[in-house]
């Protein structure tokens, strides 16, 4: 990703001491399911910190991911897309949404371009303060300059702070938007080390890489039914426990002759050291989307 350069700080930002100021603050991403949050996440950070797929709430966690420069430091919050309550994990998801849109300095609500802004949108935004929320149009790709505008005169009545045209698969417009965030964020410390780019715990990471690879091998099959987790961390052997809940769900993610779950840990492996030994295992856990207790030990 092409970053702006930091140039240091002018004349009015110059502490008392006379050094540079040094900004800092977090920013939640926030949306409809599917609307391109994770993937605007990873190019902001320029790394990939969340896993990512075509389906809706693929984000299952609050995500965090860090950006530091010389003069600035910006959280991002990644959140799960919120959408109607069905099942006692959906409602878990849309009530961390929520919890990450709280106390934060600015609020990304993000839409996607090529659906519209629409009655969901409408619906999330009515509890969004104006004056600490910033549109992004996401997926503008491949949109003429006609659609972006009508989208952005769509979103113009939620009387936000800033509006912004981009395209997260292809970078255009994070820049400018990275710019303006830059500028919005308050004097602040360090709120993590120079080096680390997410607080993700190593466990949850591994967990989370082996269900985006089911949700790309499996496609419309069993995406909302899988759910991943470590029983076994022997480093560097990482046991991952894949839970369905059916049976006939179970022989979809093992394949014939277990050339589905191959080809997952083939993949989850690709993006790992190469001295991890991942076992991969799948049980049944029957409707666990719908028992709170399931959905709470899973770690939602």
């Amino acid at each position: 990703m092409n970053e702006p350069e930091d140039t240091g700080a002018t004349e009015s930002e110059a502490t008392a001491e006379g050094g540079p100021v040094f900004r800092s603050g977090f920013v939640t991403l926030f949306g409809r399911p599917n609307v391109g949050k994770s993937t605007l996440l990873n190019k902001l950070i320029g790394k990939k910190v969340s896993i990512t797929s075509d389906k809706a709430q693929t984000t299952r966690h609050q995500i965090r991911g860090v950006r530091t420069t010389n003069t600035s430091q910006i959280v991002f919050v990644d959140t799960p897309g919120v959408g109607k309550p069905r099942t006692a994990l959906n409602k878990k998801l849309n009530a961390t949404a929520a919890d990450a849109s709280s106390g934060v300095d600015i609020v990304c609500f993000v839409v996607d371009g090529h659906s519209g802004y629409g009655r969901g949108d409408e619906f999330l935004a009515k509890n969004l303060h104006p004056a600490s929320t910033i549109v992004v149009v996401n997926k503008c790709d491949g949109l003429d300059h006609k659609r972006i505008a009508e989208q952005l005169m769509k979103t113009s009545q939620l009387d936000a702070s800033a509006y912004f045209p981009v395209s997260a698969q292809t970078g255009k417009g994070v820049p400018a938007l990275l710019d303006h965030l830059v500028g919005r964020m308050p004097e602040g410390p360090h709120w993590y080390p120079q080096d680390q780019v997410t607080d993700t715990p190593e466990p949850q990471w591994v967990a989370e890489l082996v269900r985006e690879q089911l949700l790309r091998v499996t496609r419309d099959e069993v995406p909302h039914s899988v759910a991943t987790r470590v029983t076994e961390w022997e480093w560097p052997r990482i046991r991952v426990e894949i839970l369905v809940e059916r049976d006939s769900q179970k022989g979809i993610v093992i394949g014939t002759g277990g050339s589905v779950l191959k080809e997952v840990g083939i993949r989850a492996r690709s993006q790992l050291p190469k001295e991890v030994f991942l076992d991969l295992f799948v049980t049944v856990d029957k409707n666990w989307q719908r028992n709170l207790d399931s959905v709470e030990r899973l770690g939602y």
